[in-house]
């Protein structure tokens, strides 16, 4: 008996011991998350390199607690933030980085619904062969967050309004798996989605008035 309390104590203090770990990984994802998305909402290179190391520490976390979309999805976002980088400081026809702009609702549609069959086929998938915890509202966050990304780092300006829809569910998801701090970070994220798109487009107004302003000389 006494070897059977000294046993359980010992799982105790090492299941205690992971959870302590765990915790303290996600806090610093969650600050390293805070300020890719404030850097980003500034229109800010090095947003990427908060993005690279956030999403890395993420990429373990979800494996650990069974979200395995999430965790191939955050290894696709380290390799958006090393081209997202890229982009903004270097890309663009004067390789000076791109400028904020606004694509067409036809657009936007049809990525929505080729976004949204995608990620019926990839929740049926994993429905079918894995333990993924909400196969299909997993598949679905994580589809559109790939899309979304793609958005971000051509500086499309309804990427904001992607994120707000995309955050709201992650919510639901990251409460359900007890990850407490990120589902407050996602909080945060839908206020901060709608700030970000407020900021964007206000640059792209004040570019659009600049350059009227110009072709008026």
């Amino acid at each position: 008996m006494t070897e059977f309390w000294l046993s359980l104590v010992d799982t105790l203090s090492s299941a205690s011991a992971e959870v302590q770990l765990m915790t303290a990984w996600e806090a610093l994802a969650v600050v390293l998350a805070l300020a890719y998305l404030l850097l980003a909402m500034k229109a800010n290179v090095w947003c990427w390199g908060a993005a690279f190391a956030s999403t890395a520490i993420y990429t373990v976390l979800f494996w650990q607690v069974a979200l395995l979309m999430e965790s191939v999805l955050n290894i696709y976002y380290m390799l958006m933030a090393v081209y997202g980088y890229w982009l903004w400081s270097q890309g663009g026809e004067q390789h000076a980085g791109v400028e904020v702009s606004s694509w067409p609702l036809k657009t936007h549609l049809s990525l929505i619904a080729g976004t949204a069959l995608l990620s019926l086929g990839v929740g049926h998938m994993m429905a079918t062969y894995t333990q993924a915890a909400f196969p299909y509202l997993d598949a679905a966050t994580s589809c559109f967050a790939v899309m979304t990304t793609y958005l971000v780092a051509k500086k499309v300006l309804e990427n904001w309004l992607y994120w707000v829809v995309i955050d709201l569910v992650s919510i639901y998801l990251y409460l359900n798996k007890g990850l407490m701090l990120t589902s407050l970070l996602f909080v945060f994220y839908v206020g901060l989605a709608v700030g970000g798109y407020f900021l964007w487009r206000g640059a792209l107004r004040q570019r659009q008035s600049q350059s009227l302003a110009v072709q008026g000389h």
